[in-house]
């Protein structure tokens, strides 16, 4: 395991050219710690330094925590995955699927409703209005439950709603009490003013481009989407998080139960990796299953991630939004696994398109949630910009675009005709909008 090669690589590339002020990564094998480091600072007025016990936001890492305790109900005979949504939220109403008991929670937790990324409404805390928000107002429909996966943290938080009219108690609540406290995940909170009172936590920032300086970003409050992204932790907490998954340690649920979060029920891009309960699952990385997530907020890039075959758990925090944390996180399981530190989890090959097969994926594709994608042609080939950034990319298939520098795939759904009415990036479906 060489950490030197990891660091310096980290430090000198990933560090400097994503802006990351500060990041902690652990690393544990066989239930015992083998790595763990702080690097850079937590606050750049103080000049404080990270350390593997520096709070950070996990945004959509928590996820995983809200499948867990869906599962957790599941156990104790208190719902079924495959029961509908309307068993337990009768006013549950999206215009355009019909029947509206067509939407399992098994739905809710893969991102496969059918219903496309929608306008976050975060001064919305209460369940009930955001599910009068989903009943009146007409939204982007992809197609029927389990059609397609598209990420969608207004459908996802409605598995708080469950977990409230299930318990009696206020899913915040619910998720200490029964999945952070027996996990002895004391530095874990959703709580804003609980970080107030801990010790050794990061500050949030966004790099401004424009300005090439960073910008302070306030601890969001979230509101109804803290079920999707509300957890506040440290490495050295998933860590132990990691360990529920590999040795049901503590033993708060089966590891029936466990095994279903991370069955490959959704394919994602080129159908080499898929999407689980909240975890994206590679079933064959070099004959192991890679298991992850991750996340982000303004001020927040997480990744968490474990290997079963190899007894392994990885976690990256970072305080900075953008950060390319999921390849930091398969550096660092490479070099747990003395696998050479630029091996990815796909390759894609690349193959020559006809400039009338090229010009079919121009336009600009974007969802109601604010992602936006913009396919170009230029004297260099086709080109993508995202967020007012360009990058050039090579066709993988007829189908799918990849991002030559980062390697990462675009997935484009094609009508009768094979020209496309959304692309897939980012675990999002981005309905066409116009043609460049």
């Amino acid at each position: 395991m060489n950490w030197t090669v990891f660091e310096n690589k980290l430090k000198k590339k990933r560090m400097e050219t994503d802006h990351i002020p500060g990041c902690a990564i652990a690393v544990s094998k066989k239930g015992k710690m083998i790595y763990q480091k702080g690097f850079g600072v937590k606050n750049l007025e103080s000049g404080d330094s990270v350390t593997p016990k520096t709070i950070f936001g996990i945004a959509s890492v928590t996820k995983s925590f809200t499948a867990l305790a869906i599962m957790k109900l599941e156990e104790e005979g208190l719902l079924s995955i495959h029961d509908p949504v309307i068993d337990y939220l009768p006013e549950l109403q999206i215009s355009c699927i019909q029947p509206i008991d067509s939407i399992k929670i098994h739905h809710l937790l893969t991102h496969s409703t059918g219903l496309a990324p929608i306008r976050r409404r975060e001064e919305l805390n209460d369940f009930h209005q955001h599910l009068n928000y989903l009943a009146e107002t007409n939204h982007d429909i992809l197609g029927t439950p389990g059609e397609f996966i598209s990420y969608c943290n207004d459908t996802f938080l409605l598995l708080g709603a469950i977990i409230e009219r299930l318990t009696g108690r206020l899913f915040r609540r619910y998720m200490t009490e029964e999945i952070l406290a027996p996990l002895h995940l004391h530095r874990s909170t959703f709580s804003i003013e609980e970080l107030q009172k801990l010790e050794d936590v990061s500050t949030p920032y966004v790099f401004n481009e424009e300005k090439r300086d960073y910008e302070i970003h306030p601890w969001p409050a979230l509101g109804n989407y803290e079920v999707g992204g509300g957890i506040r932790s440290n490495v050295v907490d998933l860590l132990k998080y990691g360990e529920l998954f590999l040795n049901q340690v503590p033993p708060i649920i089966t590891k029936k139960q466990l095994d279903k979060m991370w069955k490959p029920y959704m394919p994602l891009s080129t159908n080499s990796s898929y999407y689980g309960y909240a975890l994206e699952v590679t079933p064959n990385y070099h004959g192991m299953t890679l298991v992850e997530h991750g996340g982000g907020q303004p001020g927040v890039s997480s990744h968490f991630g474990f290997i079963p075959e190899q007894d392994l758990v990885v976690a990256i925090l970072t305080n900075v939004s953008d950060a390319s944390v999921k390849d930091i996180w398969i550096e660092a399981v490479n070099t747990a696994l003395d696998l050479p530190i630029e091996e990815r989890r796909t390759t894609y090959p690349s193959i020559e398109l006809s400039q009338e097969q090229q010009r079919r994926f121009l336009g600009t594709y974007q969802s109601e949630e604010g992602t936006s994608l913009q396919i170009n042609l230029d004297a260099q080939g086709l080109k993508a910009n995202i967020e007012n950034k360009e990058f050039l990319l090579y066709a993988s298939d007829e189908k799918t675009l990849v991002i030559a520098d980062i390697h990462r795939p675009i997935r484009f759904h094609m009508n009768s005709e094979g020209i496309p009415w959304a692309a897939f990036f980012g675990l999002r479906m981005l309905l066409k909008q116009s043609v460049s």
